[in-house]
Order: structure tokens, then sequence, then C-alpha cells
């Protein structure tokens, strides 16, 4: 897992105070959201990434393990366990100068012993084996990555190969039609890199949903508003209803009321791994009302009117 420096993702200094991180943050998201920036592919990660180094700086305790720590920092109480574990045993002569710099990459001790880590580090990043045992050590899982990916309603109807970046690797998923949106997938060995033999993290994948201008869902229901005019509602008609997967023709009742609703059976949203299942399709009509009316006009509404 390549190392990140929130600090430089961020653009602002090691020693910076909450509100520089706050006021960094902000402008950064701002500069960066993928609604803004829809011709930018690169807009997304970025965002992501801005979020991900605010999670982790906004908080002061994250922060401090981060900055002991590095990318490493959601063990840090694994190693802290490990290393008073250490110190419990007597480990390294009462000493316990020795720290994991946040450059992700180098380790320095005070315990002495041939190869210059201590059995703790060596235990944790390095050899791998207990010194004289010949015994292998165990490694750490690799940390687990949470990624967002946007789909449009009508992508989220159909399955669909989707190809997107995360962590610098370059993924291509099959995404079945009926996702929900804020639904989460995980793909298995995908996330951080484990340490010493351990084995990588997983990647959970969580779909943003956005609204359509068209149609509502809710669950495999799908909803949509159709406008008709007064002479239809009255007497009755043909309109044109738009499906998600085409057009249909629909008869409106003479004496059709605003707001009637009308259900299509299995004109819906496709029921999540459920093959050629959907749910239904439920039209509102809305009665426009005519302005503007001849005189000739309103003297015929007032003839109805009278009866």
């Amino acid at each position: 897992m390549a190392y990140i420096d929130y600090y430089k993702t961020l653009g602002v200094d090691k020693n910076a105070n909450q509100d520089d991180i706050k006021k960094a943050f902000r402008q950064l998201a701002r500069k960066y959201h993928p609604d803004l920036n829809p011709n930018d592919p690169t807009a997304k990660e970025k965002f992501q990434q801005i979020n991900e180094a605010n999670e982790v700086l906004s908080d002061p305790e994250k922060r401090k393990k981060y900055d002991e720590y590095g990318e490493q920092w959601k063990h840090a109480d694994e190693f802290e366990a490990q290393r008073k574990a250490y110190e419990a045993q007597g480990g390294g002569g009462g000493h316990s100068e020795y720290w994991y710099s946040a450059d992700g990459r180098h380790f320095t001790s005070g315990f002495g012993g041939e190869s210059g880590f201590s059995d703790f580090f060596e235990e944790l990043f390095g050899q791998g084996r207990t010194r004289g045992s010949g015994k292998a050590r165990a490694g750490f899982r690799g940390q687990d990555i949470q990624a967002e990916l946007p789909l449009t309603l009508r992508e989220a109807a159909t399955t669909h190969k989707q190809t997107f970046t995360v962590n610098g690797e370059t993924l291509r998923i099959t995404v079945p039609a009926g996702v929900a949106d804020r639904q989460t997938v995980k793909l298995k060995g995908h996330g951080g890199k484990g340490m010493n033999g351990g084995p990588d993290g997983d990647l959970y994948i969580t779909f943003s949903i956005a609204d359509d201008p068209e149609f509502k869902r809710k669950d495999n229901d799908l909803y949509t508003n159709v406008h008709i005019d007064l002479y239809t509602a009255v007497l009755g008609g043909e309109v044109t209803i738009r499906t998600l997967d085409g057009q249909v023709k629909l008869k409106v009742r003479p004496g059709t009321q605003n707001d009637a609703k009308v259900r299509l059976k299995g004109k819906g949203f496709p029921v999540y791994k459920q093959e050629n299942s959907f749910g239904d399709l439920i039209v509102t009509y809305h009665v426009s009302i005519p302005t503007n009316l001849t005189d000739k006009q309103k003297e015929l509404f007032r003839q109805l009117q009278q009866g």
C-alpha cells in the first residue's frame, strides 16, 4: 500500500491547527467536488482523498496515531499492546526508545541485536522469525478500505461493468441491476496490503445513486408524474408514458381526477439479483387547467356549470 501524506493532500503544514485543517478541507472540497466538476474524471478520486485526509487529521486521536505510525495508524493500538508486552517481559534491557516514522518505511530502535531492530519490530515488520527459535511470526492483516461509487438511477437499473480506481489500483466490477442507494458490497483482498505476510484487507464499495429528474424510487417501485389537459381528463383519451425501457401508450378514462394514480405492473425497478422480476410504475396524473380562454370558451364553461 503506497504511503499517502495527508498533510500534503490538504496542503497544510504538520504543525497546522484544527482551524487551518478545517479551512483547507472546505476550500479543496468545494474545488474538487464531483458535482462541480462533471468533466474532470480525476475530481472524484481527489475528493475521496481529501475526505480521507480530513477524517484523520481533524480527529486529534487519529492524528496523533497517524503522526507516529503513518499509513499503519489504524494498527496503533496493536503496536502499543505489543510494545507493552515486550517491555513487561524485560525486552531490550529496559530501553524503550524506538519509533515507526510516518513515511511508512523507516524503523528505528534503541534495542540491541544483530539486525539493528528489536524483536518487537522484527515480529511486526522485520525478519519474521524469533531470534534463535526459527518459529515464524504472525503477520498483520491489511486495513479495510471504504470507497464510494456514484451511479445514476438508470445505471443502477441495468447490469453493467464499471471501472474505477481505488488506492492506486484500477478495478473493473460488474454492478448487478437493482442495487440500492447506500448499499455496500465487499471485494475480498482488495484493501490495504498485509504486513509481515499477513492477508490483505478488503475493499467495501458503497453505491451512491443520484436523484433522477423523471422517476422517484421507493424500494422496487418507481413513481412518475404525467400532465394531461382538462379536455383529456374530462372526455378521456390517450397519453404516452416513458418508462425505464421505452415508451408505452396509456388510456385515460373519462372523468379522470387530478392526482389520480395508475399502476403499471412490472414497469418499475428491477429486483436485486432476481432475474426478470420488477417492481411497478405508479403514474400520477396532473390535470392542467387552461388559461387565456376566449369569451366563447368561457361561455361554454358557464353553460356546463349551469348544467
